[in-house]
């Protein structure tokens, strides 16, 4: 008897969220930490990624370095100190990121705590780039980022340390250059659409918006449910502005002396944080199936005269789809199934398996969807190939109704009451802008709304600015943002 209240208990205890989704700014923080995804860490602006939370980083990292490596590129490693009169090089540069840096001394020299790499990393280049032959140059790496500017802790999307990849290239031309920065926007956008199952927007950045030292910044922005964008990743075409700095020359097949054109890209672990806030519930995370550690759960439904039958029939369907899925038996006995349910919806698994002393009777199991609740017998002999195509299906379902959210909540703007109206409501405002610091530098002021990009492409918009009424000179979409 004791033995049931306990279990009980545990089980009342650990279940659920106690803010619902509609309840963002709660919601969110409790879910990332229930979920077992990270922790606020004792040093102030931090955070623990917790085993879990690490594990969908790996995923993320396992996808996109795969890719990296078959478009050419290769991993290295710089150090975490940075000099002050490397970052000093070059003065846009420098102006950028002072306010965001961290420094420590010794006696002979003042150092900053890498909150980008750029510098560095372009020492090491004016040293290793003598000929064309050496070009290009495709390096990666895979490393920490301290930024010293957050006064509040969201996990995973504002804080003082975070991962990251940064790629840095270097290039005879701007023609090569552009062609890297579209082919990295294109690698990022197939690891966050088909894989995170988020629907971005692509552009360019405004000049005040571009990263610190870029001739221009492409960016990726998704819409979150509160209405705020996240740019979730950027790639830069820096020119000439750190290869003059840096003194990065080669001999170019002319026999001419030139400097090289470089590009320099980044996505962080705030991903996490966008897939969590995109396909979350109110009963926990929805990892889409290609970027869950854990794609397959089962748990197996015993009773006092069946545990040994149905144990072995649940390790041998493991065993059967372990080939082909990742999956995890839950064959804890100190836990009952209801609680196990709740549990690895909590952590978001697509799909679960129960089975029971009835099913293995029938010789079936019973599959559950993560993302619609849906449940479906299924015949032993018919699994595999069953629940593959239903995982295929969740991974489309959950885009289909990201892009739908982000459709629903992009509307036209046609003067500076609609933008305001729109930002206020949580909203993402397309709109005509003149092209004016002016009048972009107002909006951000008086709504607290950024240009988030300009598409790439012309697209079909208001004729006028929102703000000051003159004929527009590009469409752009205007959003608060992380």
């Amino acid at each position: 008897m004791g033995k049931k209240i306990q279990e009980k208990k545990r089980e009342k205890e650990t279940i659920g969220i106690t803010a619902p989704k509609k309840e963002f700014q709660d919601w969110y923080p409790e879910l990332v930490q229930k979920a077992g995804l990270a922790d606020y860490a004792p040093v102030g602006g931090c955070m623990v990624i917790k085993p879990y939370g690490y594990s969908i980083w790996e995923k993320i990292q396992q996808t996109l370095d795969r890719n990296l490596k078959d478009s050419g590129h290769v991993n290295a490693y710089f150090p975490l100190f940075i000099p002050e009169k490397f970052l000093k090089k070059e003065a846009e540069h420098f102006s950028g990121f002072k306010p965001e840096v961290a420094w420590i001394e010794d006696e002979n020299e003042k150092y900053a705590l890498r909150p980008t790499s750029e510098t560095i990393i372009y020492d090491s280049y004016s040293k290793w780039i003598r000929s064309w032959r050496d070009l290009p140059l495709l390096i990666n790496q895979w490393c920490n980022i301290i930024r010293w500017e957050t006064k509040v802790t969201r996990l995973f999307l504002r804080t003082r340390e975070f991962l990251w990849q940064e790629g840095h290239t270097a290039h005879a031309s701007c023609e090569e250059a552009d062609k890297e920065v579209m082919l990295i926007l294109k690698t990022y956008t197939d690891l966050i659409e088909n894989c995170l199952a988020i629907p971005i927007l692509t552009g360019k950045k405004s000049e005040a918006e571009k990263f610190a030292g870029a001739l221009y910044t492409a960016t990726m922005e998704a819409l979150m449910p509160d209405g705020k964008a996240l740019q979730m990743g950027t790639s830069h075409n820096l020119g000439q502005n750190f290869s003059k700095a840096f003194d990065i020359k080669f001999l170019d097949r002319d026999e001419k002396e030139k400097y090289v054109w470089q590009t320099s890209w980044a996505v962080t672990t705030r991903l996490i944080g966008a897939l969590t806030m995109v396909h979350g519930d109110d009963k926990g995370l929805i990892l889409p199936p290609k970027i869950a550690p854990i794609q397959i759960v089962i748990i197996p439904i015993p009773f006092k005269d069946s545990i040994k039958r149905v144990l072995k029939e649940a390790r041998a369907l493991e065993k059967s789809l372990s080939d082909k899925f990742s999956v995890k038996l839950d064959d804890r006995e100190s836990y009952t199934p209801g609680w196990k349910y709740n549990e690895w919806e909590m952590k978001g698994i697509p799909l679960r398996i129960e089975i029971g002393p009835k099913d293995v009777k029938k010789k079936q199991v019973v599959l559950v969807r993560r993302d619609t609740g849906n449940k479906l017998p299924v015949k032993t002999k018919d699994l595999p190939k069953k629940a593959g195509k239903i995982l295929d299906e969740i991974q489309k379902n959950l885009f289909r109704k990201a892009k739908k959210f982000l459709q629903d909540n992009t509307k036209p703007a046609g003067n500076f009451q609609q933008l305001k109206t729109l930002i206020k409501s949580k909203k993402m405002a397309k709109a005509g802008w003149c092209g004016s610091p002016a009048c972009e530098a107002v909006v951000k002021d008086e709504t607290g709304a950024t240009i988030r990009l300009l598409p790439f492409k012309k697209e079909k918009g208001p004729a006028k600015c929102v703000k000051c009424g003159k004929p527009s000179k590009d469409t752009v979409y205007f959003a608060k943002a992380y």
